[in-house]
């Protein structure tokens, strides 16, 4: 059976934008090799917003690559994209939900 959620947590790890996007980066393509996982939470914190717009440049400049990208102050019940994925998750706990949390942004994979 296949794991729904995983969390990413670069925000609080001190990194540089470029190795947390070096960390993201492996740990997204390991969720993809495995095949076992359909959606990750990246959590990039608030701080300056740069490690945010960091994230999100990143998961925009593969665009494709993913089924969705889904950022938290859009992440409720409401966003068809966000109850997609949730339902295709089997619509697991999450604090975020609803929550308008831009320190979050949401990976729906294929």
């Amino acid at each position: 059976m296949s794991k729904p959620f995983e969390i990413i947590d670069i925000g609080h790890r001190g990194f540089t934008i470029d190795e947390a996007l070096s960390e993201l980066e492996a740990k997204v393509s390991e969720c993809v090799f495995q095949g076992k996982i359909r959606s990750i939470k990246i959590i990039h914190g608030h701080g300056s917003g740069a490690l945010q717009k960091g994230v999100r440049d990143w998961c925009k400049s593969y665009d494709g690559r993913f089924q969705g990208v889904i950022y938290g102050e859009d992440y409720d019940l409401f966003n068809p994209l966000a109850a997609a994925m949730r339902a295709d998750c089997r619509s697991p706990s999450d604090p975020d939900l609803g929550r308008n949390n831009s320190a979050v942004t949401y990976l729906w994979l294929w």
